[in-house]
């Protein structure tokens, strides 16, 4: 968070911020949502109800956590001061809740949601989270985490339906609901409106499973020295319709890679896409990497391996509607993959959304990103679909993509060390049987 003008997140992206006081602001229109914050330790929960901060209590003992009502100052906001909180607190999540008195109230009724991070010295963050519309009623907005010395701020946009009582539960706070009317009926004690945690999954949980947006992106924690994981990558499609079934719908996955031995941390954004002239310039991800050659790629006439590098593997060549699945091992490995499809010039000029194409990436820990596509372009033999940057210290980020080749054009791909992409500059090389 240094430098000027403002940055903005995408859902599961995350920044570094430094230890000075954090103001997070909540804006949106149609409807009143509360903003509240859980301290929560390494282990997902709570140490007691005192670590919840919302309106009825409005700072936690310490008053490294203070909830600001909306006034001429400013929205609902929630100020964090990283440096002053217990040793015990790993993260301080930020939840966006509907008035648990109306039930009727979903965040489909509110407009313009936003999530905005100020810090002294520092540019503003801002994040949008993806439209809510399937009933739900509170949302983890962003969370402010522990990363070695420092700290993280880290873009979630996952909304719940059960509200504010049940998400608080999940991280160990007691909420107590009302109680029934007695006879005769006496006024009962309002319960203490409780702000819902959403149940995403920070640093070390699972993600649970999510769909990526247009352009969207998810990040799936990892241990970047466990062995024992494994990275799953799945080309799914159906083929679309019973006549274009049989008139062929062979998809070939191929997975573009640069290995961290390679891959730069560039002034290009990873997933960007540039033209022929683009030159890869940046900071080597590993040291002694200056002069490591870029990109290779896996697919079904190189099959790869996880034994030795590229620790990348392709479990087969499916010819007919189904799946192709690349494994990942070693993520200290690698540095960007790009997963790409390809479809046979005799599958005739149907889209890749016709054929129901899709990528899964999943951990096969509990967090499982789909990549869906959503245009019907037609005539093209390439699309890249999603990067996967192994770059960040803290697990995988998957970005949609989305990209495809110029018309009737067969050159596959290119993906550049600092983990751009250029369409139409990579080999010709026709598919035979």
């Amino acid at each position: 968070m240094t430098g000027t003008g403002m940055a903005e997140l995408g859902k599961g992206g995350n920044t570094g911020i430094g230890a000075e006081r954090v103001t997070v602001e909540l804006h949106g229109t149609g409807g009143a949502v509360d903003l509240s914050a859980l301290l929560v330790t390494a282990d997902g929960r709570v140490g007691s109800d005192d670590d919840m901060v919302f309106y009825n209590q409005p700072s936690t003992e310490s008053g490294a956590v203070r909830h600001l009502p909306a006034d001429a100052a400013g929205p609902e906001r929630v100020e964090v001061d990283p440096a002053a909180l217990p040793a015990d607190v790993d993260r301080v999540v930020l939840i966006g809740s509907c008035d648990p008195d109306d039930t009727t109230r979903t965040f489909r009724d509110i407009r313009g949601l936003r999530v905005r991070a100020v810090q002294d010295g520092a540019e503003p963050v801002e994040f949008l989270p993806p439209p809510l519309t399937d009933g739900e009623r509170a949302v983890l907005l962003v969370e402010i985490y522990r990363r070695g010395a420092g700290w993280k701020l880290r873009a979630i946009g996952q909304g719940y339906a059960n509200g504010l009582a049940g998400l608080a539960e999940d991280f160990g706070v007691h909420v107590t609901q009302p109680a029934p009317p007695q006879a005769p009926p006496t006024p009962a004690p309002a319960p203490v409106p409780v702000p819902s945690p959403a149940r995403v999954d920070p640093p070390g949980r699972p993600l649970g499973a999510i769909s990526l947006d247009k352009g969207g992106r998810a990040s799936i924690s990892l241990d970047k020295e466990d062995r024992e994981l494994v990275v799953t990558a799945t080309l799914e499609w159906d083929g679309g319709s019973a006549e274009r079934r049989k008139r062929g719908a062979d998809l070939d996955l191929y997975a573009l890679f640069v290995p961290a031995s390679a891959a730069l941390h560039g002034v290009t954004e990873p997933g960007t896409l540039v033209k022929s002239r683009h030159v890869p310039e940046g900071t080597p991800l590993s040291p002694g990497s200056a002069g490591a050659t870029g990109a290779d790629v896996v697919y079904y006439k190189n099959l790869g391996s996880l034994a030795e590098p590229p620790f990348i593997r392709l479990d087969g060549d499916s010819r007919k509607p189904g799946r192709e699945t690349v494994r990942i091992v070693r993520p200290r490995e690698q540095g960007y993959v790009l997963l790409c499809a390809y479809s046979a010039v005799r599958n005739g000029i149907g889209s890749f959304a016709d054929f129901g194409a899709k990528v899964i990436v999943t951990d096969g820990r509990g967090s499982t990103v789909t990549v869906p596509l959503f245009e019907n372009t037609r005539t093209r033999f390439w699309v890249a679909i999603a990067l996967a940057d192994f770059t960040s210290p803290d697990g995988v980020s998957i970005r949609h993509v989305e990209a495809y080749s110029s018309r009737m054009t067969e050159r596959r791909p290119v993906l550049h060390r600092d983990g751009s992409i250029r369409m139409n500059g990579g080999p010709v090389e026709f598919k035979r049987r």
